[in-house]
């Protein structure tokens, strides 16, 4: 059975919320969630990513809002315990979930490695 998630493994902003709770009104009702996920790649060795997840598995943490869920399973909540997910839309075209405070390998941070954005995962 899923877990539920604290707010100290996993925490969203307001506008990140909002976001969800928008997106969320748009997509079909067997959507139980939006997943968080980790791939290999980025400055750190790992890239996070997002995406609609019809299925909530046995190994999942499920951090729930009124009008969403995000989930992770285990293996990739011990990469973003800590983690704070934001919403940025500076006006630009360029709005992204961002993921704050990602741990930095080896207790150091990676030089100029870009952005922690939803799709690139590395360091800011």
């Amino acid at each position: 059975m899923s877990a539920a998630l604290s707010e100290t493994e996993l925490t969203l902003t307001q506008p990140a919320q909002a976001k969800m709770t928008d997106l969320f009104q748009q997509v079909d009702a067997s959507v139980q969630g939006v997943r968080v996920f980790a791939t290999a790649g980025g400055c750190s060795g790992i890239s996070f990513g997002m995406t609609f997840t019809d299925a909530i598995g046995d190994d999942d943490g499920v951090l729930a809002f009124d009008d969403f869920k995000v989930v992770i399973d285990d293996d990739t909540l011990e990469h973003l315990r800590g983690v704070e997910i934001d919403f940025v839309d500076n006006g630009d075209g360029s709005a992204t979930f961002v993921f704050n405070n990602l741990p930095q390998p080896g207790g150091g941070g990676c030089g100029g490695c870009g952005s922690s954005s939803a799709s690139g995962g590395g360091c800011s």
